[in-house]
């Protein structure tokens, strides 16, 4: 029950957050005493939220409230079924240059995300593999495939992106270790990190890097310097990047210098 419990308290968390942030952007300025009425919570807890979005160079504290900071550049999330059309043709030759890393036999965790399905589809159906998800598509995609013993981890369905989360989700990982985990990004800033829009996502992300061996970032070239709300992982801790030439020429240096091997895929 406690750790149902703290389950809520993180959603509601991450809800609030994300709707300070659309406040900030509708009004260019928050005040907490106005938003301690509209969210039913103490300005303790307000100071707590705008001294994290402060630190996230999404605005700037002021007195009794914040400012939108000027630039700032967060970016939406959009519904799954918007993403899959976004740089679709990007996704699939990174989906093709991932999928050839996996051996025959290897265990993989494959993030939710338009892009790691592209991994699911250039699978060759006849190899053994295990492949670990929490995606609805890839689930879907893969069912068919007799060669790949396919572990689903179950939990609370956010449709939005179509994947599954929440603490049943992150109990499942805690017995499990994989060969390489492919991880999708929101947002992919050299100094920042890997970053999400959804908290409860970036919890159960964060665990997926911990049962991986290996550590390899599936992103389109549109996601480098952005920056969303909640970090999963620094740059150092992953092995590959795999995008397309689009990549920015500071951000392929940075990575290099870090030890990080980018791939770009063609």
């Amino acid at each position: 029950m406690i750790r149902s419990s703290r389950a809520i308290v993180r959603r509601d968390t991450s809800a609030r957050r994300e709707r300070i942030v659309a406040m900030l952007r509708e009004q260019g300025s928050v005040q907490i005493p106005s938003m301690a009425d509209q969210f039913g919570v103490s300005t303790q807890t307000l100071r707590k939220d705008l001294n994290f979005l402060d630190a996230r160079g999404i605005c700037t504290r002021s007195s009794g409230g914040a400012l939108l900071r000027i630039g700032s550049q967060l970016p939406n999330e959009n519904a799954v079924d918007i993403k899959s059309k976004l740089y679709a043709a990007e996704k699939a030759c990174i989906g093709r240059a991932a999928a050839a890393l996996i051996a025959p036999g290897e265990s993989v965790l494959l993030d939710s995300g338009t892009t790691t399905l592209q991994i699911a589809r250039h699978l060759h159906a006849a190899e053994p593999m295990v492949v670990v998800t929490n995606d609805v598509g890839i689930l879907s995609e893969l069912s068919t495939h007799e060669s790949v013993q396919l572990v689903f981890l179950g939990g609370t369905l956010r449709r939005k992106n179509m994947s599954f989360y929440g603490m049943q989700t992150e109990r499942a990982l805690h017995d499990l270790h994989v060969d390489k985990l492919f991880l999708a990004a929101d947002g992919f800033h050299i100094e920042k990190g890997i970053t999400t829009h959804f908290e409860p996502e970036a919890l159960l992300n964060r665990l997926m890097c911990q049962a991986a061996s290996e550590i390899i970032v599936v992103t389109d070239s549109s996601k480098f310097n952005r920056l969303c709300l909640h970090k999963i992982v620094e740059p150092q801790r992953i092995a590959r990047v795999i995008t397309d030439a689009g990549i920015p020429d500071e951000v392929r240096e940075g990575l290099s210098a870090a030890g990080v091997q980018v791939q770009v895929a063609t």
